[in-house]
């Protein structure tokens, strides 16, 4: 299992993530948005400072970002455990974590380091903030990994999990 490869997919192929939250009811609420995944596969997020999510999070800090895109090259499907769709399976990356409110200077440099390399590459549709725009307008999460899952990475439809362990000091 490369996990390079999986982390690769996250970067350059999968694109939005679904951010899964808990509402009042402890019902899960799903919302695609962008998610950034971090080295040390924890995930970053910035958003409007206004959002309901963020009073979910208050209430319950457990979450889901998930990533799903096309299959790898050279997947393959030949046993199926139960159906046959006659599909390939799709690659998922997976984060079972705890969501952390960020102040805002963690807030200011992730929203820098991504609007620059967003800037890079072309895309320039999004408003461009300052940083005092940052603070007013936008919040920082930082979603602290427990558990990850990937799907579509390895032979078939094999799935890798483990445990995020987290050195303590």
């Amino acid at each position: 299992m490369d996990l390079d490869s999986a982390y690769d997919f996250v970067l350059r192929e999968a694109g939005f993530a679904q951010v899964t939250t808990i509402d009042r009811g402890g019902f899960p609420v799903a919302r695609t948005m962008t998610a950034f995944l971090e080295p040390d596969w924890s995930v970053s997020l910035v958003q409007r400072a206004g959002h309901r999510r963020l009073d979910q999070w208050r209430r319950d800090p457990h979450t889901l970002v998930t990533w799903v895109g096309t299959p790898a090259p050279g997947a393959s499907n030949d046993h199926p455990h139960v159906f046959d769709l006659d599909l390939l399976p799709p690659r998922v990356v997976a984060v079972r974590g705890t969501a952390v409110l960020m102040p805002a200077d963690w807030t200011v440099a992730v929203y820098r380091r991504e609007v620059t390399r967003q800037r890079a590459a072309g895309h320039t549709k999004a408003p461009l903030r300052t940083d005092e725009q940052v603070v007013a307008e936008l919040a920082g999460v930082r979603i602290v990994p427990a558990r990850v899952r990937l799907e579509g990475f390895g032979a078939g439809a094999e799935s890798h999990l483990w445990t995020v362990r987290r050195e303590t000091t």
